[in-house]
């Protein structure tokens, strides 16, 4: 009589829990298991080596992309940090993100390099670049280091709420960093630590008659990875919250409203680049038109970070509660 008291119980409660754990929904982004992969050349300049540099992109293996071409993904929503540059009738490939062997597929691995160019009475720069997977595109050839945002398209059509994004991940972190964007490759010291960083926003975009891009910001999620985990860690979620932020005990200047010099570029409908300007916040009840999404391997900005610093990221997905 006991046993099946319990048993009696015991589906009493999967019929309470089961709705709930139903209504939950996970959906992976376009290409976010990371498995799919596009492989590029770029020959680099002669009077630099001549090296064939292999560049790798998020994207559908059968796409191909001729040697030294500017790259723009027709199919997938995924860009990366690594760029076919040409500097002062220069060109050079930077390679800064990985596709990496897991389990039965792959991954992403992120990287922080130092890049370096030099040719005597030319050209002379040393450049730290973050390994990083955002979703837009980027814009090449890359032709300098002034405005590094402007070489970014940012985010993505999106119209839905999710209540997370979900991952897996893996991180070395933690090392001092350095702004390197000039003659010495050790670059300077700047007194803060180099962490991971992952973070969503979703937009509400119009365009007003002047070209202008203008955004409402909707939903922010936010997350610094500050210790090294060299185990994976399946199913991370970083919760988005809706509305004005910015009197929540969780919120830094980070993860503020971009303007200004802070300010992500998308183009207009003329075809021109502008800049994203983030009027203000939203609320759950407001349309959402965009989402970017970013993954990065240090957190500095750019040109700092710290060379040890590696982030592994794979199964990209949204949360969705109800």
């Amino acid at each position: 009589m006991k046993m099946k008291r319990f048993y009696f119980l015991a589906a009493a409660l999967m019929m309470i829990l089961t709705p709930s754990l139903a209504q939950e929904r996970v959906e992976m982004l376009a290409y976010g298991n990371m498995n799919d992969w596009i492989s590029r050349e770029v020959k680099e300049s002669f009077i630099i080596g001549g090296k064939t540099v292999t560049l790798y992109e998020i994207g559908d293996p059968k796409d191909v992309v001729p040697v030294n071409t500017p790259y723009s993904s027709r199919t997938s929503p995924w860009a990366v940090s690594s760029v076919y540059a040409r500097v002062k009738g220069i060109t050079k490939g930077s390679v800064t993100v990985f596709p990496e062997k897991r389990d039965n597929g792959y991954c992403a691995r992120l990287d922080t390099k130092v890049e370096s160019v030099k040719v005597l009475g030319v050209i002379n720069i040393n450049v730290l670049a973050s390994g990083t997977i955002f979703l837009g595109h980027m814009i090449e050839p890359v032709t300098g280091t002034k405005d590094p945002l402007k070489n970014i398209v940012a985010g993505a059509p999106f119209n839905k709420k999710p209540n997370y994004l979900q991952f897996d991940y893996k991180v070395i972190a933690g090392g001092p960093n350095y702004k390197i964007d000039g003659l010495s490759k050790k670059g300077k010291a700047t007194g803060t630590t180099s962490h991971a960083i992952a973070y969503v926003y979703l937009q509400h975009r119009w365009e007003d008659k002047e070209g202008n891009v203008h955004a409402k910001r909707i939903g922010t999620g936010w997350e610094v990875f500050d210790k090294t985990v060299t185990t994976w860690q399946n199913r991370h979620r970083i919760v988005i919250h809706y509305g004005d932020i910015t009197r929540e005990p969780y919120y830094i200047s980070k993860m503020g409203l971009k303007n200004g010099s802070e300010a992500y570029y998308t183009r207009n409908s003329k075809g021109k680049l502008v800049p994203i300007l983030e009027d203000g916040w939203g609320n759950s009840n407001d349309p959402v038109t965009h989402i970017y999404l970013q993954f990065s391997s240090s957190d500095g900005g750019p040109f700092v970070g710290n060379t040890e610093s590696k982030f592994w990221i794979d199964n990209v997905a949204v949360v969705y509660e109800h």
